[in-house]
């Protein structure tokens, strides 16, 4: 009895002990198996520096490790820099630091996480721009040389212009988010990118004094025209599809600043001067809120064309030519609305109309409302 007894705590102690070592091995496999990916993540990665630095962009890091045992492979970059030496001048971009993860089984996403803050300027001289955040993260699917899908996320993002001591307010957001995809070809041959942007309580005011207050979008756009994915400046970029006949297909927009609400879709083209010509069909609630934001009725008070019909008011009867300035200005938002098809939008009135860009120059509906620069 005894015998049979003990004879059983043998068989059960020898089936621990196997168990111990297939544990044991499946342990120290994996472990090998990490280190084997982890080395080929850094050979990797300085296979992408070596070939980016032969294109004139160089990347740094102060110092580098690789971590994430057992299930991540994890490369921090501390006082990461990037110089771009094909820009003219140099453009040099430093942050404090970039943490790029990959699961070991899914090799083929990575996620970034940025710390800031950033400093952007040329090479050698005082940052021209700053930038910092609560949270910044990245997506890629594919790879860094071919991606498939690529996002970027930005909580409480603010980015500044110095000029010596002074700082200057050019982005304040909420939130904001970029998405792009390949959604028809590859990176390597005439890919369509699909870009959706989300902006959460943005204001910009350096841009315009209409963008000094709040504003939300919600945009999707697909840019047809590119050759291929590879780095290269946007001047490049936007006469590349110029060249190719290009165009930028807005499916969906929609804007809001206050009481101020726009919604549209419609298609925009460059032309051979580097600038818009294209036309979007909108729909716009508060449209006389907008016209007063951006400064429309000054705009076209002081236009050179009013002038020569003031001037010929005036010949006829003195003074009649400002009555007619003043008009002018107030009756803008009159013909707007006379001229749209009147509608609703979210259960606001509303009113549908064109936003046009001929080389350049915007119109809403007959009435200039700015210029877009050229594009190269």
């Amino acid at each position: 009895m005894m015998s049979a007894s003990l004879q059983s705590r043998r068989r059960t102690g020898i089936r621990y002990t196997i168990l111990l070592f297939i544990v044991l091995a499946v342990i120290a496999g994996w472990t090998a198996f990490w280190k084997f990916a982890s080395d080929r993540a850094e050979a990797t990665i300085e296979g992408w520096r070596a070939r980016e630095a032969k294109a004139g962009r160089m990347y740094t890091c102060g110092s580098q490790t690789i971590g994430g045992y057992p299930f991540r492979i994890e490369v921090n970059c501390d006082h990461a820099s990037a110089l771009f030496q094909s820009n003219q001048p140099p453009i040099e971009i430093k942050t404090e630091s970039v943490l790029v993860a990959a699961q070991v089984y899914q090799p083929g996403l990575l996620i970034s996480e940025f710390h800031g803050p950033l400093t952007a300027g040329e090479a050698g001289k005082p940052a021209e721009i700053t930038a910092d955040w609560k949270l910044a993260q990245s997506s890629v699917r594919g790879t860094p040389t071919a991606p498939e899908r690529v996002s970027l996320v930005f909580d409480q993002p603010a980015v500044d212009r110095m000029d010596g001591a002074a700082r200057q307010s050019l982005l304040r957001a909420k939130h904001a988010e970029i998405h792009g995809r390949i959604a028809e070809g590859s990176a390597a041959n005439k890919p369509v990118i699909e870009i959706k942007l989300q902006l959460d309580h943005t204001t910009a005011p350096a841009l315009h004094p209409a963008t000094a207050q709040p504003i939300d979008a919600d945009i999707t756009a697909m840019l047809r025209g590119l050759n291929d994915f590879s780095p290269k400046p946007w001047p490049a970029r936007f006469r590349e599809i110029q060249a190719a006949g290009g165009r930028i297909d807005i499916t969906k927009a929609r804007v809001q600043q206050e009481d101020i609400l726009a919604t549209g879709s419609g298609t925009l083209s460059i032309n051979a001067n580097g600038r818009l010509d294209g036309e979007l069909r909108i729909t716009m609630a508060g449209v006389d809120q907008f016209l007063a934001a951006i400064g429309v009725q000054q705009r076209v008070q002081t236009s050179g064309s009013m002038d020569k019909i003031v001037g010929a008011l005036d010949r006829i009867v003195p003074g009649l030519g400002d009555v007619a300035r003043q008009q002018a200005g107030a009756n803008l938002s009159l013909g707007v609305n006379l001229l749209g098809e009147q509608t609703t939008l979210e259960g606001k009135r509303a009113v549908a109309l064109p936003l046009r860009f001929t080389d350049g120059s915007a119109f809403l509906g007959p009435i200039p409302i700015g210029n877009v620069p050229p594009l190269f």
